[in-house]
């Protein structure tokens, strides 16, 4: 009787789940149908046949056939791709399926080793634009997430907000503190944007991955290793607890810096979806510029915190375009306020010297050096020819190393050696991506600042510094000191794993396994020429009975 009662009792559970099962479902293969409808509505009908979101069956009398992709829609695409290049509509198709797409590709135009110039330079355009949350629902998702009462938190909030983009809505605010009041800004995760993201995302994945299958072409492009990176950067960015932490680790850093500042972070309000900060009352770069700020002084201040964060640090912002810059203090003097520090880029200390080398062998013009470290960045993926990719670094740097240093696009120049490493088989992990793209929005947004920036010039007393400290007595001890410790340890589990191996082999135990990767085809022809001999045989002689 027990049994029965909980199995009845288990019966609505089961029945619940079963209902949120068909409910996703249907929620998925309405997307689905509205992903098919936009591609094709933008010239990519046939991307959307070959993986199967063809044209359907025309739908029963009396449904609904909002979805459904008609003649018109097929006519519009037609006329759209004659109209415009396959980078614009690219873009125009994820900024009109909404944020989650919209973030991919402002993701997606950090890979420089796979996409083509032109789409990259039409995903740098995207644009987040989002209706305004009502207030009364920012209230609701404050209260929640803080589990207090707006006013026990705030004396006073602004109803009407200073941004608003597809994850958070920021306000100003004045916080209650045991110091008095405070000034900041209220960063709020919008509602609901958590699980829209985690939905569209599981369909990302299974799209990825349809299309590597259904159009082998694509691989080049690797669809599901972005996919991968838009998942581990965007659950990042929806952290905001991570962004606090990453606030305090850069004002750590930057803490003896009198031209740099981040905003500080007030934990008592602020939790996984909301994040209070200072308001810091600066300028956007550009009303600077027009306020009579020194552009030299802008323009190498922002070369120097960024070549710090990236080479010095291995902890940098991996957007810093100008709308996430802000500039206060005497014209004469700027200090630079960075915000929006959810999207960060972390190098370990190895990866840290070997991005440096590569710097360096461009500044000494030698091309083999900047191979080596490119090489050693990488991970191979099939045998590389070291010669043929030396060659192919040099034809590479031939077009930058031969002129004036001031002459030189450092961010092309990593490009056009990221895409060469991917053309030999080297895998470049996506941290040296961010690297690129940092170092390709400081560097456009300073020579719009000011065009006679020379950034290998401005940049080369801090390799200096850096290659100073790398080589200084403290670090190569310490370093000494790890590879002792190793050393150490190989010492002490050699004899024993030695021993092991002895043992096996007087008792008999010692297997060896070979593997030869041609066995399995041999197999399989003699298996298929065998049975079609066993079939000819048994036809010749039913023939003669």
């Amino acid at each position: 009787r027990a049994q029965v009662a909980a199995l009845g009792r288990a019966q609505p559970n089961r029945r619940r789940l079963s209902m949120v099962s068909i409910v996703h479902a249907a929620r998925d293969i309405a997307r689905v149908r509205q992903i098919s409808l936009v591609l094709v509505r933008h010239g990519f009908g046939e991307i959307a046949r070959r993986i199967g979101f063809g044209r359907g069956k025309k739908p029963k009398e009396g449904a609904a056939a909002d979805d459904e992709i008609s003649p018109e829609d097929e006519a519009r695409g037609a006329k759209e791709r004659q109209d415009a290049s396959t980078a614009v509509r690219a873009r125009r198709v994820l900024e009109e399926l909404g944020p989650s797409f919209v973030k991919l590709g402002q993701i997606a135009s950090t890979r420089a080793d796979v996409l083509p110039p032109d789409l990259l330079a039409e995903l740098k355009k995207l644009q987040d634009s989002v209706p305004e949350v009502p207030f009364e629902k920012i209230r609701e998702q404050v209260e929640r997430s803080l589990g207090a009462e707006l006013s026990d938190v705030f004396e006073s909030v602004d109803e009407r907000p200073l941004a608003a983009a597809s994850i958070a809505q920021v306000h100003r605010a004045v916080l209650k503190t045991e110091d008095g009041p405070r000034d900041v800004v209220v960063k709020v995760q919008r509602p609901g944007i958590a699980e829209t993201i985690a939905s569209d995302l599981d369909l990302l994945h299974t799209l990825a991955a349809l299309v590597e299958r259904t159009i082998p072409e694509s691989k080049i492009y690797n669809p599901v290793g972005l996919v991968q990176q838009f998942d581990k950067a965007i659950t990042a960015e929806l952290d905001f607890a991570t962004e606090g932490d990453n606030a305090v680790r850069f004002a750590q850093n930057f803490e003896r810096f009198k031209n740099v500042r981040f905003p500080k972070v007030y934990k008592q309000a602020s939790s996984k979806h909301v994040l209070t900060l200072e308001f810091i009352p600066g300028k956007k770069v550009y009303d600077a510029l027009a306020a009579g700020y020194e552009r030299k002084k802008l323009a190498r201040i922002s070369l120097d915190v960024i070549v710090k964060q990236i080479f010095e640090d291995g902890f940098f912002h991996a957007d810093p375009h100008p709308g996430n810059v802000m500039v206060l203090g005497a014209e004469s003097d700027p200090v630079l306020v960075m915000i929006d520090l959810g999207m960060v880029g972390r190098l370990s200390p190895r990866m840290r010297d070997l991005t440096v080398d590569v710097m360096v062998g461009a500044v000494r013009r030698d091309y083999e050096a900047i191979a080596d470290a490119m090489y050693a960045i990488g991970t191979p993926t099939k045998k590389i020819d070291m010669e043929a990719y030396r060659a192919e670094v040099g034809m590479l740097s031939e077009k930058y190393l031969g002129k004036q240093l001031k002459d030189i696009e450092l961010s092309a120049m990593i490009r056009d050696l990221v895409q060469g490493a991917t053309k030999y088989g080297l895998e470049i992990p996506s941290d040296f991506m961010l690297v690129g793209k940092a170092l390709m929005t400081v560097e456009g947004v300073g020579k719009e600042i000011d065009p006679t920036l020379d950034v290998f010039e401005e940049a080369k007393p801090l390799f200096v510094e850096i290659l100073r400290k790398r080589y200084s007595p403290e670090r190569l001890g310490n370093e000494l000191l790890r590879r002792l410790e190793k050393l150490s340890g190989a010492t002490y589990n050699m004899p024993q794993q030695l021993q092991e191996v002895l043992d096996d082999l007087r008792l008999g135990r010692l297997k060896i396994h070979t593997l030869d990767p041609g066995t399995g085809k041999a197999a399989d022809r003699l298996g298929r020429r065998l049975f079609s001999a066993l079939v000819g045989s048994a036809l010749v002689l039913a023939g003669a009975w």
